[in-house]
């Protein structure tokens, strides 16, 4: 196996690992309705997720781990997707919140701030900001 085929198959599962986070929050509530299907197919698009990965996904999601990427700007748009998600069925639930919180550890964000990082993202999410603007706001959310 080549080095460049390894490098593609380590974005490839981080791809996969990032978007069985993203169905973990869909199914928070238990099922997915057709807003939030809706959004996962666009983000399998985006994130080059075939159709027979999207289906191993959605049945095996609990078993793909929650991979920090390195980058803060990648985290936060990360973290970008999952606040729409959770904001996909309109019901801003305490498992929802909790389930984001948790996935906000896993994306590398300090645990003592996940709590204030959530509310903020939701908040933006709520105001359906764009990627820029929801970046800038998370980035100067101190300020």
């Amino acid at each position: 196996m080549s080095f460049s085929n390894l490098f593609d198959s380590g974005f490839k599962k981080r791809n996969e690992d990032h978007f069985a986070a993203i169905v973990r929050v869909a199914m928070s509530d238990g099922i997915i309705n057709d807003e939030e299907k809706a959004f996962l197919d666009r983000l399998a698009t985006r994130l080059d997720i075939s159709e027979h990965d999207y289906a191993e996904i959605l049945k095996d999601y609990k078993n793909h781990p929650v991979n920090a990427p390195h980058s803060y700007d990648n985290r936060l748009e990360r973290l970008y997707d999952l606040s729409r998600m959770v904001w996909a069925d309109d019901i801003e639930g305490p498992n929802q919140h909790w389930l984001l919180e948790k996935l906000c550890v896993g994306l590398g964000f300090h645990a003592q701030n996940v709590k204030y990082i959530a509310d903020k993202a939701l908040a933006l999410a709520y105001d359906k900001v764009d990627l820029d603007t929801f970046i800038d706001e998370m980035k100067n959310m101190n300020k």
